[in-house]
């Protein structure tokens, strides 16, 4: 016997009669808005145990879901257990919607279901997560190659407020892979183009732009009210500086560096985890000397590389903000782009670290510039 159809306009007659309607749809799913009077059961569950939530096997019921096809094949295996009167609402929700049918509506606006709507398919984001996003605060430390990226990403999946700190200004040799900037707007301070750039993109994020370089005296005024900081920086004073800061404070600090064809990533959240997530200082205990650390104008880099390492920033930030998946905590990644490899080596807590060592006090911000020139 081949399973009924229903227009939602017959479903929402029958279902005025008193028949039961069933928004099969995920409970994410179901956030974002659903038919006036549906009872919500997710298909699987519904699948495991049909008994226990449809005892009568001869009562008329009405599937619904995203577009009609998971209430179809749900139909079909209920018809196969027994199940006699059951019926699939063509089109599913989207229909519904459609005929002007009455919802019941998430507490969102159009743009925020629309902008975000694959977002808020996913059972590990959802209405829940998509509004941690839109309340978080992150620290963007450069907007130059790990910066771009980084910061397309993070506007564009709708964190709330990004700060972004830079002192330099647009120069047309960033162009190669400092995605963020243009052509027209060379000799523009970076926060400011980014500012553009980003508004573009999502209007719905809200860019802090603070021309300041990070500095000793700034850097705990930059991580006020922050929730994740992404070191985007291209100098170790301001790595080792950020590092700290982040282990006093206790911010996750999500780390990138680049190198000719070579990057690498990690999360290094001391602060959080003492004793058992090692710091930046745990695997680079001291800066080197400034000869020793050339930098991308030196050594030169591959324009695409650190589109790849701002990716894996944006995506372990994301993930720390929702509180989903593994992040890198513990793990260092490293990318070879001629050979399309990638490595991971383990990272462990230094237990004499002068930073994190769980016992040990804050000894104070060096003046890492100094340090690194030749002066610490």
């Amino acid at each position: 016997m081949p399973i009924r159809h229903l227009s939602p306009s017959e479903a929402h007659a029958r279902q005025r009669a008193g028949v039961l309607l069933i928004d099969v749809r995920g409970a994410h799913e179901r956030a974002l808005g659903m038919a006036e009077g549906a009872l919500g059961i997710v298909r699987e569950d519904l699948q495991a145990d049909p008994a226990t939530h449809l005892p009568d096997i001869d009562a008329e019921v009405l599937l619904l879901c995203q577009r009609g096809m998971r209430s179809r094949q749900l139909a079909e295996f209920l018809e196969a257990r027994g199940y006699r009167n059951v019926a699939s609402v063509e089109g599913g929700t989207e229909a519904w919607d459609a005929a002007g049918l009455p919802m019941r509506r998430a507490d969102v606006d159009a743009d925020f279901g629309e902008r975000y709507s694959r977002h808020l398919r996913l059972p590990d984001v959802g209405l829940a997560g998509q509004k941690a996003l839109e309340a978080a605060r992150v620290l963007l430390v450069g907007a130059g190659g790990l910066g771009s990226p980084a910061a397309y990403y993070l506007a564009a999946a709708g964190i709330g407020t990004l700060r972004i700190a830079d002192d330099d200004a647009v120069d047309r040799s960033n162009l190669q892979r400092q995605i963020l900037h243009a052509d027209a707007r060379i000799g523009m301070p970076k926060v400011e183009s980014a500012a553009i750039a980003l508004s573009a993109l999502n209007p719905r994020t809200r860019i802090e732009a603070v021309r300041e370089r990070v500095a000793s005296d700034n850097v705990e005024r930059l991580l006020d009210g922050i929730d994740v900081v992404i070191d985007g920086a291209d100098n170790f004073p301001a790595r080792y500086l950020l590092n700290d800061a982040c282990v006093k404070l206790r911010k996750p600090l999500v780390y990138g560096a680049v190198h000719r064809f070579e990057g690498q990533a990690s999360v290094f959240d001391a602060g959080r985890h003492r004793g058992e997530a090692p710091c930046y200082r745990c695997l680079f205990p001291e800066p080197p000397p400034a000869d020793a650390a050339p930098n991308c104008a030196e050594a030169g880099v591959l324009g695409v590389l650190p589109g790849v390492i701002g990716l894996l920033q944006a995506t372990e930030a994301i993930k720390l903000l929702l509180g989903i998946g593994e992040p890198l905590r513990g793990r260092l990644l490293q990318f070879d782009a001629l050979s399309m490899r990638f490595r991971e080596t383990r990272l462990h807590a230094d237990p004499q670290c002068p930073v994190c060592a769980p016992d040990s006090a804050f000894p104070g911000y060096v003046d890492y510039a100094a340090f690194c020139a030749g002066g610490g």
